[in-house]
């Protein structure tokens, strides 16, 4: 199975994206009143001359040349087209990948939601000028013009996936099968010590999303921008989930060896985890619950210290590209970007399973975008409570 060797070679990448509380950029880079205001930078207007080579960062399994599978190559086609040697940094996490880019000795990044405003917001990531990107005219509406990936209309990078944090439960251990996120929070005692959630600040998230809908008077409208009283009750939430809790996971690896072994019965994970988990014959399912849940984007970004970037446009232009984008997502596991990608998949039934085409699925899906004082649900009224705080209330919840 192509997504077993894929799940190996990130194995040593461990917590996939996992986010530590380090590198944040000052609240002061985005003071503007009236909202997010990221230093004035200029995307490129023309292609030049390719330099040779690209230097990127990015998540294991995003840029392969066949060294750990020889059936995964996507990197040694692009160079022989291009003339572009491909130099690539895997990154253990998205505060790893911030740092990288600050050294500015790398072209462009796969960031994800939680690390992309950091990027913009510091005057590391440049705006990206899409025409120069001509396979962007054929990705998902859905993953453009976004607030993880783009600023006041300003795109800031090339989506390249998605994918959603689903609950996922056993289902000879739990009954009746859940279809709401309670399961874990009001109703996690019922399976105390074999609850699991993802190990990551942003996971704080997931009680706001939750909240949101079973406590409206708190007002929370995005689960990325909290006020402190809806941080506050928020983190309360996971605090109250915390004695149930057997494991948090941030190796999906380790937690389909969990599901696998009863270890744990209930909790977040990842679709393609739990295609995993049943091919290996743990008796899963994986539903988007009732709530909604939240998700991850990836983006390519370009550096705005970039000494090549006239390679890095045609990377990110050849990673969307229908069928390199189709290999990608299978190899990874995750919706592809490019819609003309699912005429490309190995498995014809890919697409359906990871909801790729499937605007309204996506609708109900909250992607990780950096919380930030300047509350990212338009309201001017209140400060909301930085990513900062978050890494610090996520080291109390957790002992």
């Amino acid at each position: 199975m192509r997504l077993n060797r894929a799940f190996k070679a990130t194995a040593a990448a461990s917590s996939l994206l996992l986010i530590s509380g380090c590198g944040l950029f000052a609240e002061s880079s985005a003071s503007n009143s009236s909202g997010f205001n990221p230093p004035d930078l200029k995307a490129q207007s023309k292609l030049g001359a390719t330099e040779g080579q690209v230097n990127l960062v990015a998540w294991a399994g995003y840029v392969e040349d066949g060294s750990s599978d020889p059936k995964a190559n996507w990197v040694t086609p692009f160079e022989k087209q291009t003339g572009c040697k491909v130099h690539n940094k895997v990154a253990a996490d998205s505060d790893e990948m911030v740092k990288l880019m600050k050294t500015g000795a790398y072209d462009a990044v796969s960031a994800s939601g939680d690390a992309s405003l950091r990027l913009i917001a510091s005057g590391e990531a440049a705006p990206v000028n899409t025409d120069l990107v001509p396979n962007y005219k054929d990705v998902f509406f859905g993953l453009k013009n976004q607030s993880w990936n783009s600023v006041n209309g300003t795109a800031y990078g090339i989506p390249h996936g998605r994918g959603a944090n689903l609950l996922m439960y056993n289902t000879q251990q739990v009954s009746p099968a859940p279809m709401s996120w309670s399961a874990v929070f009001e109703d996690a005692s019922k399976h105390k010590g074999h609850v699991t959630a993802y190990d990551s600040p942003i996971y704080i998230a997931d009680a706001a999303l939750y909240l949101r809908e079973t406590r409206p008077g708190l007002g929370i409208q995005n689960p990325y921008a909290l006020d402190q009283k809806q941080f506050d009750a928020a983190v309360a939430l996971v605090k109250q989930q915390r004695p149930n809790i057997g494991e948090y996971w941030g190796d999906y690896l380790k937690e389909v060896s969990a599901f696998k072994s009863g270890d744990s019965v209930v909790g977040t994970t990842w679709q393609v985890i739990a295609n995993l988990a049943k091919s290996e014959g743990a008796k899963v399912k994986a539903v988007l619950p009732q709530e909604g849940a939240t998700g991850w984007s990836d983006t390519w970004m370009l550096s705005a210290k970039a000494k090549h970037p006239n390679c890095a446009y045609k990377w990110m232009d050849w990673i969307i590209s229908p069928k390199v984008n189709a290999e990608v997502a299978e190899y990874f596991g995750e919706a592809p970007s490019n819609i003309k990608s699912c005429d490309h998949t190995s498995d014809p039934t890919f697409c359906d399973t990871f909801h790729a085409t499937d605007e309204s699925y996506w609708k109900d899906i909250a992607f990780w975008t950096t919380p930030i004082e300047q509350c990212l649900d338009g309201r001017t009224d209140v400060k909301c409570v930085p990513y900062s705080k978050w890494v610090q209330a996520w080291t109390e919840i957790k002992g």
